[in-house]
């Protein structure tokens, strides 16, 4: 198309017909809205020119997409096709036809053998044209569906509008703030690290594979020479997100780590009305240690496309991050009834309109002799009427309209499966992996070692885990070399090498970015948080991208993980609202998310299990709750008891010990059944000790540990607290937010008719030192709270 370029004619039309379907399905979104049938009008108007790095890329590149890359969206859809036909799939791949007549003619043009006119992107005359390929009008019917909420839409169901499709690699994301780019960063961090794990022969993709889905080898769902591609807007660069992302992608590449990811820009100098400053974006994204930079007129499809293709071969040869920062406009405001003439001028508008991308293709089509400009304009047209019948169809079609069809693919839980998973785990460590497990502990089994502490239980459980899932790895803050802060995860790297157990830099939105990407690319990923406090400037990642991912693709994608978090308080000599953080409110407020906390260690070993399972069987995101305090807590009721240790069951026993996800475990003191203790975490062990001075006094009492806060064991919470008529909730969390809400008010909606009390912590951060016992809940209250509830 142009002396030096690599674009040919057939690209070029490619190009051309997918910015035409995404300029018309922007056109689409607004007359939908118009007559209140359309609820999404965020476009791709002036970011056409994204179509040319889709051409650049295969289609087994997985990508995650800025909300302006529907031209890439639709070029993928195309190109795919052609894949899937034969034809190519990119510019390293073979010729990319979207329809075979169309690249013949145009194949014939540029040899000459037209005649006159051009060759026609329609047809032989433009009274007749052809309309777009059945691969863009099927990718223009799964957009608009989206656009009208309908629950025929194969991606998301109607839930929301997204690009994505697990047929075309791309993973669905709802990002408006470049959230999505920590997880594009583990996405390519597990390709490569996969890559190199593998032998040829397994490392071959098996076509029953698909991305996200649980297996017993450590394959990808995606070629090893793939590359992730991940697009975001110009205002992005300044979040918090995109700024863990690039600096760990550079810190693993000044490490030596390949991380073959290449970022793209599509920089229209607004964030919604506010400016990007001239130049910050490019000299932002310039001065990224570890990233190479990549620039290109996004509004030029020649230039556009050449120097993705640069871009991506460079990344797909070295394996190391690069972006491409693309230079685009925005047309038609940033969405709905934005009025752009509140905040730019005419003068600046009309600049815009200039650089029409969709226009700069048709240019540089009718320049080349391929066209003439009114086979431009009738395929315009065509393909304006193909899409606007598309948009009347799918205004009737169905919406969702019950609560059971919307929550169904949050978060599956199959417990049958899950135990049958856990069941076959014990056969394989007892039967024939038996002398694998005994290599692993160096023949020094847990089971034989005596009663343990939480943390001895749990590091033998992350062990038998690893032992048992070869995709499974542990990683974050000081787990690999010091073995963790507390020693949880000590001699793990020495047994099982340092690709599976591995220190990260400190940043948390990146950990559970590796965690994010490392779970879409086939891995059971296991990163440690280390302190709760810690999680909460990276909370997003769990909330707007883990558990979302299955929400919005019906299971298609999935992220499986167990994010290991030491918190909650009553650590001595090491405290402050830092270290000894009891805010939870935050995990169990997003729907989907597995909440487990282990009070005891034979508690903890059956439920690390239980979420490792349901994270290999279910994609379950599971946050694993680890109280601080009783890491190394030895004694029950007096110094020396030992009471509180407990012996480590080996794999015969580990279908009976089974732990399903929501149940409770219940305690018996006294020869009475007075009064219901309910709690969970340091209140179990408090609650007990309580109920022990309580028994003296000749009062019985039931002390339920809930084990699981999301979701809270309600059939055993309504049960135990009918049974005696009397509950005391026992919260260490704050009052207000804290989880003894979630138990009143799972007894109110059951309809109890007994007395209630609640004992929480008071609404403060936990101060230093003495202090903290001033406002956390102590063994006095419990007993004088359960007093008080019997005198009533």
């Amino acid at each position: 198309m142009r002396d030096g370029g690599t674009l040919d004619g057939v690209r070029a039309q490619a190009l051309f017909d997918a910015q035409l379907v995404s300029r018309h399905l922007d056109l689409a979104a607004r007359w939908l809205r118009s007559f209140g049938e359309g609820y999404y009008t965020i476009g791709s108007s002036g970011h056409e020119g994204n179509a040319a790095v889709a051409l650049a890329v295969r289609p087994t590149d997985p990508a995650l997409l800025h909300y302006r890359s529907g031209g890439f969206y639709c070029a993928r859809a195309s190109q795919a096709a052609a894949a899937r036909d034969g034809a190519g799939s990119g510019p390293d791949g073979g010729r990319l036809v979207h329809q075979v007549g169309i690249a013949e003619r145009v194949a014939q043009a540029m040899r000459g053998q037209e005649s006159s006119g051009g060759a026609g992107l329609a047809g032989s005359d433009t009274d007749d044209p052809e309309g777009p390929s059945d691969a863009l009008l099927s990718a223009a019917r799964d957009v608009l569906r989206g656009v009208v909420a309908s629950a025929d839409e194969p991606v998301a169901g109607g839930r929301h509008k997204v690009f994505g499709n697990s047929a075309l690699s791309i993973v669905p994301t709802t990002s408006t703030i470049a959230s999505h780019l920590p997880r594009a960063v583990g996405l390519g961090f597990a390709i490569e690290r996969q890559r190199r794990r593998v032998d040829a022969r397994t490392s071959a993709r098996r076509p029953a594979a698909g991305p996200g889905r649980a297996r017993t080898d450590a394959e990808s769902p995606w070629p090893a020479d793939a590359i992730v591609l991940c697009s975001f807007g110009d205002a992005s660069v300044n979040h918090a997100t995109a700024v863990a992302a690039f600096n760990t992608a550079g810190w693993c590449d000044h490490s030596g780590l390949r991380i073959p990811v290449l970022f793209v820009c599509e920089d229209n100098g607004l964030g919604i009305s506010v400016r990007s400053p001239e130049g910050w974006v490019a000299n932002t994204l310039r001065a990224k240690p570890g990233i190479r930079y990549f620039a290109a007129d996004g509004c030029d499809p020649v230039e556009a496309y050449d120097v993705a293709v640069e871009a991506a071969a460079w990344v797909r040869r070295h394996r190391r991050p690069a972006v491409l920062h693309l230079s685009t406009v925005r047309l038609m405001g940033h969405a709905g009834a934005d009025a752009e003439v509140a905040y730019r001028t005419a003068a600046e508008i009309a600049r815009d309109l200039e650089r029409d991308p969709v226009v700069a293709t048709a240019r540089v089509l009718v320049e080349a002799g391929l066209v003439t400009p009114e086979e431009v304009i009738a395929r315009y047209d065509e393909i304006g009427w193909q899409i606007r019948k598309v948009a009347e169809e799918v205004i009737g079609e169905p919406k969702l309209d019950n609560a059971a069809d919307i929550v169904a693919p949050l978060a599956p839980r199959r417990p049958v499966r899950v135990a049958r998973a856990i069941t076959e785990a014990a056969n394989r460590a007892a039967g024939p992996g038996a002398a694998a497990r005994a290599a692993a502990f160096d023949g020094k089994l847990p089971e034989n070692a005596g009663p343990l502490t939480l943390a001895q239980t749990i590091n033998a459980a992350l062990a038998d885990g690893l032992i048992e899932y070869p995709q499974m790895t542990v990683f974050g803050e000081d787990v690999a070399a010091k073995g963790g802060v507390y020693g949880v995860t000590k001699g793990l790297r020495e047994r099982f090498g340092a690709s599976r157990v591995f220190d990260t830099l400190l940043d948390e939105t990146s950990i559970l970015g590796l965690g994010l990407g490392a779970g879409l690319g086939g891995m059971l990923p296991v990163p440690e948080i280390q302190y709760l406090a810690y999680l909460h400037n990276a909370e997003d990642q769990l909330r707007g991208e883990a558990a979302t991912m299955q929400f919005f693709s019906r299971g298609a994608y999935r992220n499986p993980m167990v994010v290991r978090i030491a918190g909650l308080a009553y650590q001595e000599g090491f405290g402050g609202h830092f270290h000894n953080d009891n805010s939870l409110a935050v995990l169990r407020d997003i729907p989907g998310l597995v909440l487990a906390v282990p009070a005891r260690a034979d508690d903890a070993a059956p439920m690390l299990r239980t979420c490792l399972a349901s994270a290999a069987v279910d994609g379950s995101v599971c946050v694993f709750l680890e109280p601080i305090a009783l890491y190394h807590t030895r004694d029950l009721y007096v110094e020396g008891d030992g009471e509180w240790l407990a012996p480590y069951v080996g794999p015969g026993g580990w279908s009976a010990s089974h732990v399903p996800i929501g149940r409770a475990r219940v305690y018996g003191v006294g020869s009475a059944e007075d009064i219901t203790i309910i709690t969970f975490g340091n209140g179990v062990r408090m609650s007990l000790r309580a109920a022990a001075r309580l028994a003296e006094e000749e009062i019985g009492t039931r002390v339920v540990d809930l084990r699981w806060l999301a979701p809270l064991p309600v059939a055993d919470i309504i049960r135990e607290a009918s049974a005696t008529g009397r509950v005391l909730v026992v919260d260490e969390t704050r009052r207000s937010g804290g989880v003894g809400e979630g138990v009143v008010a799972a007894l109110v909606d059951a309809g109890f008719v007994g007395s209630a009390r609640r004992i929480a912590a008071i609404d403060t951060f936990i101060p230093l030192g003495p202090a903290a016992q001033r406002v956390l809940v102590s063994e006095e209250a419990i007993t004088q709270g359960a007093r008080t509830l019997l005198a009533r």
